[in-house]
């Protein structure tokens, strides 16, 4: 049997590498074991859920066709419902990705003449389309729907003043970014979302506040609808599905909303009665109930490579000991060839297509070409082993994912490596203080 050091070689890591990394790691069991508490309370929550609901095996069975009176599809959304303490959840198949089920949740609670605010300044790229921030067929904006946007002050914080100003007659809904995008800023706690869904309703109290959730679920022991989000809204293929969900996207929240976007999902007059679950049942259940521990390794896998690259002098948001309310971890590496060396170090540490070398590409809904290092069972899934970023400076990489902790592990112990082959950094690390 070799040893565990002639194991990590057989990926190419030096035993600088290697030793450098399990000095770091030393040092963050305290950090890891609070995460595991949280991790413990929400597979309690989730496991509450299911035996709130009922869930037995012929919920892990799937229809065809229409899909009519479909007992596990039902079940499950009353799962997400009682998960997310909501009247009602929409988790389907059908909804494609987190930008299909935003869109979705977006168009289905707006009507022309309505405006949309986001107070948290840009939204992720994706979504600059279906707004019509950037013109494209079928934009809010040809519906008819005005957008407004209040920056973030420059430490972070809600532009308090300008949000009051930019609320008026005209705004239906306010949507939440709660992770950060392709932005180096801070994450949102579920706690600052509170307070700023407080100070939003006390000015227009019927004012719909929507949770963009992702990468968000399962972080923190309470989520958005706890604090008073009408809407929380997410991909499958990433937290909440816990690796297993092959498709799908998920809406939580007010009966009202819900049902909105379950007409705009399939057609007025039928809405969630219909929607064939096929065979994806028991991977929604089964992956939402490893969710929790799944974004436990996921977390612990950022706040590694936090602690690893801002000891070699990168800078990183969140830092490596800043309170965490998502799973990314952005990494500054100043310069193309970093940006891709790190994601190439990523997709060699990968179960899945690891001889494949990622390259910048015009990827559909972004201005500027983005690398993807993800080689995933389920394709795109961003809960496993990933990074991507834009060619675009201030050039930093988002790192997030890794179904456990040792393959996160050796994600990040490859990226550094690269770095290293590719004399991108130094590799000695006794002069780092």
């Amino acid at each position: 049997m070799i040893s565990l050091v002639e194991q990590y070689k057989l990926f190419g890591i030096s035993k600088e590498v290697l030793a450098f990394s399990e000095e770091i790691l030393s040092s963050l069991k305290k950090r890891f074991d609070e995460i595991d508490e949280n991790a413990e309370y929400n597979q309690l929550k989730v496991v509450h859920a299911m035996q709130e609901c009922s869930v037995s095996e012929a919920c892990l069975s799937g229809t065809t066709g229409y899909g009519y009176n479909d007992l596990g599809r039902d079940t499950l959304e009353s799962v997400y419902a009682s998960v997310f303490h909501t009247e009602a959840a929409l988790v389907r198949p059908q909804i494609t990705c987190g930008t299909h089920a935003l869109a979705l949740a977006l168009m289905s609670n707006l009507r022309p003449g309505d405006e949309l605010l986001s107070p948290v300044g840009k939204p992720y790229d994706t979504l600059e389309e279906v707004i019509g921030i950037r013109p494209s067929k079928g934009s809010l904006r040809e519906y008819g729907i005005s957008y407004k946007q209040v920056d973030l002050l420059p430490d972070g914080a809600f532009d308090y003043e300008g949000i009051r100003n930019a609320i008026n007659a005209k705004t239906k809904l306010v949507t939440i970014q709660r992770s950060k995008g392709y932005q180096t800023r801070p994450t949102l706690s579920v706690t600052k979302i509170g307070e700023l869904i407080h100070f939003i309703k006390e000015i227009k109290p019927d004012v719909i506040c929507m949770v963009d959730n992702c990468y968000g679920e399962f972080v923190e022991i309470i989520e958005p609808t706890d604090v008073g989000a009408d809407m929380v809204v997410g991909s499958l293929i990433k937290n909440p599905g816990g690796g297993l969900a092959p498709i799908g996207g998920y809406i939580a929240g007010k009966e009202e909303c819900v049902e909105n976007a379950a007409y705009r999902l399939t057609s007025p007059g039928l809405g969630k009665e219909v929607g064939a679950s096929l065979g994806v049942l028991s991977s929604f259940y089964q992956g939402l109930f490893l969710a929790p521990t799944v974004t436990a390794n996921a977390l612990k896998g950022a706040i590694f490579a936090a602690n690893i690259y801002e000891r070699i002098g990168f800078p990183v948001i969140p830092d490596g000991t800043e309170s965490r309310h998502d799973i990314i971890q952005a990494v500054t590496l100043g310069s193309p060839e970093g940006v891709i060396a790190f994601c190439q170090g990523i997709q060699a540490a990968a179960a899945v297509d690891s001889f494949v070398t990622p390259e910048p590409w015009d990827m559909p809904g972004y201005d500027s070409k983005v690398i993807m290092a993800a080689g995933a069972f389920v394709s795109g899934s961003s809960i496993e082993l990933s990074a991507d970023g834009p060619i675009a400076p201030p050039y930093a990489v988002y790192f997030q994912g890794g179904l456990t902790f040792p393959h996160a592990k050796l994600g990040i112990m490859k990226s550094l490596q690269n770095l290293i082959d590719q004399e991108i950094i130094s590799g000695d690390f006794h002069k780092l203080k």
